[in-house]
């Protein structure tokens, strides 16, 4: 393309005489370069491109949701599994639908404070929506909606795991929906919106702090006031409750792990080849270091290694990266993996001391290794401002802790957050939902 176009318009101002009086060559090939330049910023096939490689990553992370199912299955008991399957399936469309009717426009406002702005209800279709010009030509009106609307629901997947097996089914999704409808859109203005965390530099590409410690805090917060399940903590003793279908659980990690290429890939915001790439390789590093990290230092720790701190250790690592993917070096992004695996160890091992009972170590990935994360961009990255980090980690942690303790606490008040203790020793499925995972396979009810 660009030959072609010295081809053409340098002869052409040549014969015009307007390149001797005017351009040098150089200045006649940058302005070949500039008009290459824009005939590919509105060129319909790479708008098409872009589009297309968007709507796919909206689909892996689409996928993800069925691997937060899986994991929270295999990690907790057979008598809980329809329970958890049902709040992972009220969650996609919790998220979809809170972010059609105000999430968005939440989070996008436009011109506002920097704090709170609101752009009205629904999905407003703007006039330039469907063409190169919305998004620098990286996507449609629609695609945006669809693809964030996806990060929407996993921030609360994330609670999910860490209430798991003691909450009940409605007490959750009011949360849940207050969550995703309010307090993640808004927080996410701060940034993704143009907010005053984006003015103050902070920096998140796909976000540790903004998604997962999002997510991460109101899972502490929910753990903290629904307390442990029966039998977790007794006598002073910490009684491992281990799950029923490790298989299932690995099955999940990995379902994550290829949805995480859209997580992370998409939020290139555009098929671009070297940015998207570059950012695969990171991430996908990042994975593999948490899982060597996760696996050495429970071996060390635990005298065996520990499956479930492995599966941890590879989320943790993605949860690590996804702040700094775009700003980090191939080799500091193994570092960030490595270190995130070994931190979420120590740190399930800690919340575990410290009495709080979170069946799928939910905290420890999201919460912890998203503060690293995040931390991790004013280490390593190219643009380093670890006063900005730290003010990003605060900021959300007031945000999260004061809101979803408050949601919390007023469900207890209005409608009571935990199942009895009948039901609980019976299992959610039947309590629940009068149904049970494995039909014919009663002795998994005692278990």
């Amino acid at each position: 393309m660009k030959k072609v176009l010295k081809k053409i318009l340098i002869p052409t101002l040549l014969i015009s005489g307007t390149a001797n009086s005017l351009f040098a060559e150089d200045e006649i090939a940058a302005a070949a370069e500039a008009v290459e330049a824009a005939a590919e910023a509105f060129s319909p096939a790479l708008f098409t491109a872009n589009n297309i490689w968007m709507m796919v990553s909206t689909f892996l992370v689409f996928a993800m949701h069925l691997g937060f199912a899986t994991l929270e299955s295999g990690l907790t008991r057979a008598k809980n599994t329809v329970n958890i399957l049902a709040k992972n399936t009220a969650i996609i469309s919790i998220g979809i639908l809170t972010y059609w009717i105000c999430g968005f426009n939440l989070m996008y406002p436009g011109d506002f404070n920097g704090w709170v702005g609101f752009a009205g209800f629904g999905l407003p279709l703007p006039e330039n929506g469907l063409t190169p010009d919305y998004a620098s030509g990286g996507y449609t009106y629609w695609t945006d909606f669809l693809f964030q609307a996806m990060f929407a629901a996993t921030a609360a997947t994330i609670v999910s795991g860490a209430v798991a097996e003691r909450i009940k089914l409605g007490s959750f999704i009011v949360f849940s929906a207050i969550y995703v409808a309010i307090v993640y859109p808004i927080g996410g203005s701060w940034q993704w919106g143009g907010g005053w965390l984006s003015a103050a530099g902070f920096h998140d590409f796909a976000g540790s702090s903004i998604v997962h410690s999002c997510g991460g805090w109101a899972a502490l917060m929910g753990a903290i006031i629904l307390g442990p399940r029966l039998g977790k903590y007794t006598n002073g003793k910490i009684n491992a409750i281990p799950g029923h279908n490790l298989p299932l659980a690995t099955i999940g990690v990995f379902l994550l792990w290829l949805g995480w290429f859209g997580f992370n890939g998409g939020s290139v915001l555009s098929g671009d080849p070297a940015g998207t790439s570059f950012v695969l390789v990171t991430t996908c590093l990042a994975a593999a270091g948490g899982i060597a990290g996760a696996m050495v230092t429970s071996w060390v720790v635990q005298k065996k290694p520990d499956l479930t701190m492995m599966l941890n250790g590879s989320l943790a690592g993605l949860v690590g990266i996804t702040a700094g993917a775009d700003v980090v070096s191939v080799p500091e992004s193994v570092i960030i993996g490595v270190i995130a695996g070994i931190i979420v160890v120590f740190s399930v091992l800690m919340i575990d001391k410290a009495k709080i009972d979170d069946p799928v170590g939910a905290i420890s990935v999201h919460l912890t290794c998203g503060i690293w994360g995040t931390l991790a961009v004013g280490i390593f990255g190219t643009d380093k401002d670890i006063v900005a980090q730290i003010k990003g980690i605060i900021g959300y942690g007031v945000l999260c802790v004061v809101s979803s303790a408050i949601i919390f606490l007023v469900i207890k008040a209005v409608m009571g957050l935990r199942v009895s203790e009948k039901e609980e020793k019976q299992g959610l499925d039947i309590g629940e939902h009068g149904m049970e995972a494995y039909g014919g396979f009663q002795i998994f009810s005692n278990q």
